[in-house]
């Protein structure tokens, strides 16, 4: 009897496990050492077939008065090229649509060139409504495709922009995870390529616990949703990161002064941090030596925070900062190249803090974000500015160097080379 009820025991633990609908023997085992993009693919354009027009590149077209972008991308690689209102030498200025799976490659392909290990692709809250989803599912299909297709991590990351006061979002979310993961097969499959954390399929949520939120932590159901995803039998099983400010720790300046913050903390797996917009440089010793011991402080404490609360840390650098274009759509005024990127010192020196401090894992805004000028993709050096509109370049150092960068911080991550004080200067790979 006593073998048999062992038996039974082992085939009812079976029965459970088999209901999961994840996939088996995933090529990517965990985050730690590994460099993840933000990718937003929320750029449409005029003829692109969505049907949406000029989206993410300007407000009403895409020309002089109508630019929400920082930079341009360099277009030489794409086979789907769109023309904007704008004219350089004579011709149009091209750029290209996320809704184009061919675009999407071509960013993929370029993560794998230089060693960037995967994406986690937005996934925004009014993108979860069934009668707007197909947009969104279109943008995740080619990404999930094209990660495959290179062997790059995939995580789906919701950010929880759009959700409003009051409103709990639970219901929503664990309905579109479910469509996710039946429709999509989104983690689905031997050998996925999703990316696992402590042994299951990692979930991104983003948005928590910021003051300028409309939603609160109280009444947005976000408990129920984690919960969700790490017990229920068929679609559970999930590890969770959640996106939350750069002072999560000390619940104050853009952080709620809510406790329950940590709380939820502690049902998660990872906590990133949002720094974009918070940090810069200027280019003198002095402005770096003061960033170089804020960072170092902060960031030693909130390592020591998370081993406390078991979870692991995943901080987010950026290359540089600007929104100056998409502000004077607004009608409002912003300092052109807030955080200069100084050649890479400044993407450099905020990886820098982050490793010597004990950070594992990196997050990178964004691959694509050139509307706060955050995107480490291959942008243009030959325009500076067109028709009052100003962009940003790479300053010489080739459209391709951040990619390069991150693909070094990597390496420092895997112990595969050591941190140096300055960024690497390499000859230009790519024009």
């Amino acid at each position: 009897m006593k073998i048999l009820f062992l038996g039974l025991a082992a085939f009812a633990s079976l029965s459970l496990s088999a209901q999961s609908k994840h996939g088996t023997n995933p090529i990517h085992t965990s985050y730690k050492g590994k460099v993840m993009a933000g990718y937003q693919g929320w750029f449409r354009a005029k003829g692109d077939g969505s049907g949406r027009g000029w989206v993410h590149w300007g407000s009403r077209g895409f020309s002089e008065n109508n630019c929400t972008v920082e930079a341009l991308p360099e277009m030489s690689e794409y086979e789907n090229r769109y023309e904007s209102g704008f004219i350089k030498d004579g011709k149009p200025v091209k750029v290209f649509s996320s809704y184009d799976y061919q675009t999407v490659d071509t960013h993929f392909k370029w993560m794998k060139e230089y060693d960037i290990d995967g994406a986690m692709v937005q996934r925004f809250f009014g993108t979860t409504n069934p009668h707007y989803r197909h947009d969104g599912v279109k943008i995740l299909k080619n990404a999930q495709e094209a990660s495959k297709k290179y062997g790059r991590a995939l995580v789906v990351m919701y950010d929880l922009s759009g959700a409003r006061k009051g409103q709990d979002i639970s219901q929503r979310l664990i309905d579109d995870w479910k469509f996710l993961v039946d429709e999509l097969k989104i983690t689905g499959g031997e050998n996925t390529n999703y990316l696992f954390h402590n042994g299951k399929p990692l979930v991104s949520i983003w948005g928590l616990g910021f003051v300028d939120r409309p939603y609160d932590l109280q009444t947005m159901g976000i408990e129920k949703f984690i919960k969700f995803l790490k017990e229920d039998k068929e679609y559970g099983g999930c590890s969770i990161m959640i996106g939350v400010p750069p002072t999560f720790r000390t619940l104050d300046l853009d952080t709620l002064p809510d406790p329950k913050l940590h709380e939820i903390m502690k049902m998660c797996d990872v906590v990133s941090p949002w720094n974009p917009g918070r940090f810069k440089l200027d280019g003198t010793k002095e402005t770096k030596d003061a960033l170089l011991e804020l960072l170092n402080d902060r960031v030693s404490k909130d390592v020591k925070f998370c081993e406390e609360m078991n979870v692991d840390y995943a901080p987010v650098i950026y290359p540089g900062f600007s929104w100056y274009n998409l502000m004077k759509t607004r009608g409002q005024s912003a300092e052109f190249n807030s955080a200069p990127r100084l050649k890479g010192e400044f993407y450099w020196t905020l990886a820098k803090a982050m490793i010597d401090n004990g950070s594992k894992m990196i997050y990178v805004a964004m691959f694509d974000e050139v509307d706060e000028g955050t995107a480490i993709f291959k942008i243009r050096d030959d325009i500076t500015e067109l028709g009052g509109c100003k962009f940003l370049t790479n300053e010489g150092m080739g459209s391709d160097y951040y990619l390069y960068l991150t693909g070094e911080i990597g390496k420092i991550l895997r112990g595969e080379s050591k941190m140096t004080e300055m960024p690497p200067v390499r000859k230009n790979s790519y024009k």
